[in-house]
């Protein structure tokens, strides 16, 4: 199989690793933390770059691009652990393009593809963990259309997105809303989380609301999937930078007047966070082509790819810290700050074990076929 991209798509990834590197610095980037983790003016230029376009059709203002489009910016974005959460576009788009009705589209792809409004998941909720058909969120029809109660957490900059997609029960089954924030019976608030971002509680009240699909299961398993598929690529990023910086302090930390990266016991672990390194790129890359699957295929693939991650994201993280010693987890330092984001994605859209358990269950099925 070729997995060399094409020109197009070399000449995206160049356009966003420029603006990383030049726009999107380390000081830049304390600075959002120190302002709360999310700054609107750093989402607008990634849409001025055509990034919250990317996958929306062509007929909403989109650019149509697919998965490995968005695999390649995400890829970038890791590089410079954005904390923009473009991911949330990325999963929100996927839903409302491919299962919300003609209006509803209409309404809002056109303001998500320019970046004028951000819509982010709002799914978890405190006794759920990971588990997506765990939901006690209420909606009920009303006058106007339906209202919602419900709390959630850990929404990616759910105190300054402007709506929510937000799954609840009605008439017994999950189905998917769209709640603004300004919306009568919505309040949240917002914090910083372990890696610099920002994320909300919200809490809705009968708040009004848009029904975006009654099958509310299969909507939020999409928009997981491509999160899940984005925050590999992501990942891949964040591992990367994190090995070249771990690489290049070996090559400036002398002890015994050579340089620690001469050492052959370290040149060895050195070259076991490349080998993870790899494997969680060729599980990126295969998240990423089954996203167009069909849906049981699709959430296979998609745990498998997160089981790797993990395992990859925990021993290349740890491993940068062990070889730079102290350094490796001051908070002045750049890397421990990929340290901590790879730590919360390792954890994000259901951590390792979960998504071991996931596979287990779902390998049940085919253990005829091979066995």
């Amino acid at each position: 199989m070729d997995f060399d991209f094409t020109d197009e798509q070399q000449s995206l990834r160049d356009a966003v690793s420029r603006w990383v590197d030049k726009g999107y610095t380390f000081e830049r980037r304390r600075a959002i933390v120190d302002a709360g983790g999310f700054d609107r003016d750093a989402y607008s230029e990634l849409a001025e770059l055509g990034l919250t376009a990317l996958t929306i059709a062509e007929g909403h203002g989109g650019l149509g691009q697919g998965a490995v489009e968005a695999m390649v910016v995400m890829e970038e974005l890791g590089r410079g652990i954005v904390l923009e959460p473009l991911t949330q576009t990325l999963a929100v788009s996927a839903v409302l393009g491919q299962l919300a009705s003609d209006a509803i589209q209409h309404q809002w792809l056109p303001r998500i593809a320019s970046g004028e409004a951000l819509v982010v998941l709002a799914q978890q909720e405190p006794q759920s963990r990971y588990n997506l058909d765990r939901c006690a969120a209420q909606a009920h029809p009303s006058a106007t259309g339906y209202t919602v109660s419900a709390e959630k957490s850990l929404v990616a900059a759910g105190d300054l997105a402007d709506a929510w997609l937000v799954p609840a029960q009605l008439d017994g089954r999950m189905a998917l809303f769209i709640v603004e924030r300004s919306a009568t019976g919505a309040r949240s608030s917002g914090y910083l989380t372990q890696d610099g971002s920002r994320a909300a509680q919200v809490v809705l009240q009968n708040a009004p609301a848009q029904l975006v699909t009654t099958d509310g299961l299969a909507a939020l398993e999409l928009a997981v999937d491509t999160g899940i598929a984005a925050i590999c690529a992501y990942a891949v990023g964040a591992m990367e930078k994190t090995l070249a910086l771990t690489a290049d302090y070996m090559n400036q930390r002398k002890q015994f007047g050579v340089p620690i990266a001469t050492f052959q016991a370290l040149r060895h672990r050195i070259a076991d966070m490349n080998m993870q390194l790899e494997l969680a790129r060729s599980m990126s890359y295969f998240a990423s082509l089954k996203l167009g699957e069909a849906p049981e295929s699709r959430r296979r693939a998609l745990s498998q790819a997160k089981v790797q991650l993990g395992h990859s994201m925990r021993f290349v993280a740890q491993q940068s810290v062990q070889l730079h010693g102290g350094i490796g987890v001051t908070d002045e330092y750049v890397g421990s700050h990929y340290f901590k984001s790879l730590t919360q994605l390792e954890m994000t859209f259901g951590d390792t074990l979960h998504h071991l358990g996931q596979v287990s269950e779902r390998m049940k099925g085919t253990a005829g076929v091979f066995g």
